[in-house]
This record gives C-alpha cells, sequence and structure tokens, in this order.
C-alpha cells in the first residue's frame, strides 16, 4: 500500500498482464516464504508487504477472480468496483478512474452543486425546490453544461413529491468482514470443512481447498453485515494462517521429513515404513545409506491440478541406547587397520 492506494496486484507479484496461473502461484510462493513472519520477526515492513501479497494472490489467485478484475468489475482488494472501473478497464483505467474521481464526476455531470440560472425560484419551475434539476439547456439540471448534478435518486424524490407514492429509498451494499483463521496443516494441504463461528452467532461452513497457500483469503460470499434498503450483504473474508507439523516441513510444492534408521537397516537395506501427508507406505533403503541420503517419493506432496508435489525422505542413522558389548567388539574389530576418517575431505 503507497500513500493509502492499494497497488495494482500484478505489480505487487512481479508479474506480467499475460502470466499463467502457474507463474502467478510460483511468485506468491517465492514472495510468501521471503516475508513470512516467522522469517522476519518484529519486522512490521515485512509483515505489510507480506499481507499486500497476500491480498494480491487473493484477486489473481482465483481464475474467475482474476477474470472480473481484468474485466475492471472488482478493485485489487477484490470489492465491486466503481462504474469508471468497467468503463475503463481493470488493468488500464487505474489513471482515468483516480482522475474521475478527483473530479467528482458521475454520469450526469459534477457532482458539486454550483447555483441554477434560469427559471426564478417559484416562479411557475416545478423543479425549482431541487438543485440542479430544471429544463434542458445552459444551467438546466438535465443539460450537459454546469450543474447538471440530478442523478437518478433525486428525479425519483421528485416525482414521488409531485405525482404521490413513496420516495425511493437509497440502496447500501452491506460491509464486508474480515477474520483470521488458523488451518491444521494437515488440513491446509488435503482440504476440509471447518464450521466457523461468526460474531452474530450464525455457524458457516468454510471449505479449507486442497493446497491452501499461507495467508490466502477465503470468500464467503454474501456472508457479511446485510445492506440497506435492500442492497446486496456484503462478503466475509477468512485470512488463513497454517499452523506448523511435528514432523513435516513444506517448501512451495514439497514436503520434507526426516526418518531415523538403525545401523543394520543402513548396512545392508530393507524396507521401512515413512509417514506421509495422506498415511504410511513402505520404502526401500538402499544399502550402505547413509546420515543425510534422500529418498525422493514422487507425487506424495501437496496436490496440484497441474503437477503434484513430492516427498523428500531424509534418512538419520541412529544406534540403540545404552553400549552394546557386541556392536562394540565388532567395530573395534572392523576398524583395525583401517583407519578411517569421515571428516576427511
Amino acid at each position: 500500500m503507497v500513500n493509502g492506494l492499494i497497488k495494482n496486484p500484478y505489480t505487487t507479484l512481479g508479474v506480467s498482464l499475460s502470466a499463467s496461473d502457474s507463474e502467478i502461484r510460483s511468485a506468491f510462493r517465492s514472495l510468501a516464504k521471503q516475508y513470512h513472519p516467522d522469517r522476519n520477526p518484529d519486522n512490521a515492513e515485512a509483515e505489510e508487504k507480506f499481507k499486500e501479497i497476500s491480498r494480491a494472490f487473493d484477486v489473481l489467485g482465483d481464475p474467475d477472480r482474476r477474470r472480473k478484475f481484468d474485466r475492471g468489475e472488482i478493485d485489487a482488494e477484490g470489492k465491486p468496483a466503481d462504474p469508471f472501473a468497467r468503463q475503463w478497464g481493470g488493468r488500464e483505467g487505474a489513471q482515468a478512474r483516480a482522475k474521475a474521481y478527483q473530479e467528482r464526476s458521475t454520469p450526469f455531470g459534477s457532482r458539486r452543486k454550483t447555483p441554477r440560472t434560469g427559471p426564478a425560484e417559484g416562479a411557475g419551475d416545478p423543479f425549482a425546490n431541487y438543485p440542479g434539476a430544471g429544463p434542458s439547456g445552459p444551467g438546466g439540471g438535465m443539460g450537459g453544461g454546469p450543474g447538471a448534478g440530478a442523478s437518478f435518486d433525486d428525479l425519483g424524490d421528485i416525482f414521488a413529491d409531485l405525482f404521490g407514492g413513496p420516495r425511493q429509498e437509497t440502496q447500501a451494499r452491506g460491509r464486508d468482514v474480515r477474520y483470521r483463521l488458523d488451518v491444521d496443516f494437515l488440513d491446509a494441504l488435503r482440504g476440509a470443512t471447518k464450521r466457523v463461528t461468526m460474531p452474530d452467532e450464525r455457524i458457516l461452513d468454510l471449505t479449507i481447498p486442497a493446497g491452501l497457500e499461507e495467508g490466502q483469503t477465503l470468500r464467503l460470499k454474501g456472508q457479511g453485515e446485510p445492506g440497506e434498503g435492500g442492497g446486496a450483504s456484503g462478503d466475509v473474508y477468512v485470512e488463513t494462517h497454517i499452523q506448523t507439523h511435528d514432523i513435516f516441513e513444506r517448501d512451495g510444492l514439497d514436503i520434507h521429513v526426516e526418518v531415523a534408521i538403525s545401523l543394520n537397516e543402513a548396512v545392508l537395506g530393507g524396507k521401512i515404513t515413512v509417514p506421509t501427508i495422506d498415511g504410511d507406505v513402505a520404502v526401500s533403503v538402499p544399502k550402505g545409506a547413509n546420515t543425510g541420503t534422500t529418498l525422493r517419493l514422487k507425487g506424495r506432496g501437496v496436490t496440484d491440478p497441474e503437477q503434484p508435489g513430492d516427498q523428500y525422505v531424509k534418512l538419520k542413522i541412529v544406534l540403540p541406547d545404552g553400549q552394546d558389548e557386541k556392536l562394540r567388539a565388532f567395530v573395534e574389530e572392523w576398524d583395525a587397520g583401517r583407519n578411517f576418517n569421515p571428516r576427511k575431505d
């Protein structure tokens, strides 16, 4: 955010307007990893940057919302855009929209009321009591020159007064509501449905999509504050934060885990059971494996529609607790005369 203005999400993520969905996801992952609060404790600037890229991904990471932004139907925060956004487009119209708001223009002319010119007040002009409304022509409310400030709401009230009937009630969209939600590590990877309680005690079912990204914002359409005068309700935006796991670590679409093996499994090889995010699987340990040897389990990482990630299993040799006399005697006999130095370059 610069001087109170929300940046264009394409600029925030550093991608072109023609970037593919995978390029957008990749850019988000890279920036989220760089500015994540866990990596930048007590760094307000990094925290604000992380929120900024999360907002940008919330718009561009969803193909449907991205199309709406490109057409100018929603703004950089994902909110319904003003009429000028649709007139000039979501990408190219930023300067035009800013200028239009600065001039406080409406489809009917300036919003700034100016003194009427024309028939004197009360001189047979039925529109005299409504500033900016009057006969067409210079100074008239329906003309194209200065003072043409009547809106559809104004005209509705005018005719209600002239011919009877209710005055038009102004519609207003309800306000959006934002929440923060901590999500279990495995739920974020595999997907889940969570029940959340709103401040008004409503209980809503929130769908956690498989492969949820850290900081990703989920939208509950129409579940925000109610509108006024029959206006649409606002939306609920849930900012998600993924909890850490005891054994798994995530790196983009890949999962990393460290697994202990015995000395005989390291020397002789064999089958071991390894945990994955979808349950335990059997894995073959090669003969002569060492601490640090890494095995790749293809497709066992984070679910992705284009290409799922992998799981990497790092092996660690663990000796039995206490002194094993047979093992000690064997090692002494094995090592005699070998002069093996594992720290030698």
